[in-house]
């Protein structure tokens, strides 16, 4: 049998600022493809702007006020309640408390199942992301409070890493609840036969081209790429290597910044934002792409979506080892020490001096992404809780356990 899907999202779907938001989205249409029915609650980015309810990707959306006040919050509980009594489950994304509260007391008031979907140590990047005081200590204790209850609250949780498998198991969530579900790929719009002439013609490339693709704020290791890029320039001089940074954030004006003043206007270029539909131009541009991280506790939790969308592109990848990120490429690419742009700087070195190691990893990267990263495999598991969850408490199960 089909289940009804209820889908909750703190942010919004349509705008380029939340790309993180491609999850849910993937993971919604995965699961219209196996025949569930589903509909996504979402909070849009503009407070002003007024869209309706709506077909969106073969399912219906709706739109809730993310602003503050109890208000607002007591009608979207409303709102959330009437919607998840058409649904067999609840299933909502992140731990913010404007999504995840409406989603528990619909679920506790209709007995409803309710999946929790947590892919971030949300209270660690809102650490690295804001600046010390007051008001921050304020709000990291309350979503610190929320982090630490919401999983011992749902009836199942699917985690990106194994890094959060650990953190739910320390809060006291049972293992056989507990399910690994990675960041995938779309592969079939992220495939090597994507063309890169546009983007190479647009932006007067004619050299090799290296790229990081990657929100712009403090949660991210673009520095790292750029210091790396200086390096590599600096040990090849005269050579016509061009890098690129997709991507845009409140860092941008900073980095720009820091690229002037290391003497390499003329070798990087800025993109800014991008919307996700084309994602895949950029990337095919491309020779090698980059992941850099630092290791922390933030990057330990990630499985990020940049690297499983390199490897689905067939592209040779350099990344910082840490956390998830030597399991997603197990021997499809160049790993290097986190934090450290001399090492990143001579991975890249690697595969610049090496074609045939270039073409082979890229090969493997994107039969890792066929096999392994994948948004139907993830759906799969998320199903494969759902339908725990469902045998225990009422013995239904969904036609794909059948």
């Amino acid at each position: 049998m089909s289940l009804n899907i209820l889908m909750i999202h703190p942010h919004d779907i349509y705008s380029n600022q939340e790309p993180w938001t491609v999850r849910i989205v993937y993971i919604a249409k995965e699961l219209i493809k196996k025949g569930h029915e589903v509909r996504l609650v979402y909070f849009p980015l503009d407070r002003s702007a007024i869209r309706k309810e709506e077909q969106y990707g073969g399912f219906f959306v709706i739109p809730l006020s993310r602003k503050f006040g109890p208000k607002i919050l007591l009608a979207n509980i409303f709102r959330v309640a009437c919607l998840a009594r058409w649904s067999d489950i609840i299933h909502f994304q992140k731990c913010f408390y404007h999504a995840a509260l409406p989603a528990l007391i619909a679920s506790f008031l209709f007995n409803k199942h309710v999946h929790y979907d947590w892919d971030d140590w949300e209270l660690k990047i809102y650490n690295v992301s804001t600046e010390p005081g007051l008001l921050r200590n304020l709000i990291g204790f309350f979503l610190s409070f929320l982090e630490n209850n919401i999983p011992r609250l749902a009836d199942t949780v699917s985690v990106a890493s194994e890094r959060l498998k650990i953190r739910c198991l320390s809060l006291g969530v049972q293992e056989c609840n507990i399910f690994q579900a990675p960041v995938g790929a779309d592969i079939e719009k992220f495939n090597p036969r994507v063309s890169a002439d546009t983007l190479r013609k647009k932006y007067n490339i004619n050299s090799l081209l290296v790229l990081y693709l990657g929100q712009l704020h403090g949660g991210q290791y673009v520095e790292l790429f750029i210091k790396a890029a200086c390096e590599l320039l600096r040990r090849c001089p005269g050579s016509n290597i061009r890098f690129m940074i997709v991507g845009d954030g409140y860092m941008r004006d900073e980095l720009e910044k820091k690229t002037n003043q290391l003497g390499l206007v003329q070798s990087v270029i800025f993109t800014g934002s991008i919307a996700h539909e084309s994602v895949p131009e950029y990337l095919a541009a491309a020779n090698i792409c980059v992941a850099s991280f630092e290791d922390n506790e933030v990057t330990k939790c990630k499985s990020p979506l940049k690297i499983v969308e390199y490897m689905a592109m067939g592209k040779a990848i350099v990344a910082s080892k840490v956390g998830e990120v030597s399991k997603m490429l197990h021997k499809s690419a160049i790993l290097v020490e986190p934090g450290n742009y001399i090492k990143l700087a001579e991975g890249i070195m690697t595969l610049i001096d090496n074609p045939s190691l270039m073409r082979e990893l890229g090969i493997k990267s994107r039969e890792r992404a066929e096999n392994i990263y994948n948004w139907a495999r993830t759906t799969n598991n998320i199903l494969n809780a759902y339908n725990v969850s469902l045998r225990k408490k009422t013995g239904i199960v969904s036609h794909d356990q059948l």
